[in-house]
């Protein structure tokens, strides 16, 4: 399984309340609706454990992903690119890591 680990802060401007109710109204549901999809959660982080500092990102996006060929086909959809253009009016330079878990 590959996961997709995606940090990112809204842009100056960005409606915290406009862009979580997008994300509950089109982004989850959409993306929870891919062929390739094995788990999909936003998460809005709170604070840094043990410190009075921001945390360095406002949302966590874990996307659990069970086949990588068919991501890349189910992201270049005409409706993902929407999404993701959708997405783009709200996230100031989000970063997507690639990831895989460490098993014992």
């Amino acid at each position: 399984m590959t996961y997709l680990v995606v940090l990112f802060n809204l842009k100056a401007g960005a409606s915290p309340d406009a862009y979580e109710a997008w994300a509950r109204s089109t982004d989850i549901p959409t993306v929870r609706g891919l062929k390739s999809n094995a788990g999909f959660e936003v998460f809005k982080t709170l604070s840094v454990r043990g410190s009075d500092k921001a945390p360095p990102y406002q949302y966590v996006e874990l996307i659990s992903i069970a086949d990588m060929d068919q991501f890349g086909a189910d992201v270049s959809t005409d409706l993902m690119k929407k999404v993701a253009g959708e997405f783009r009016e709200f996230a100031d330079s989000p970063m997507f890591i690639v990831s895989e878990k460490v098993e014992p």
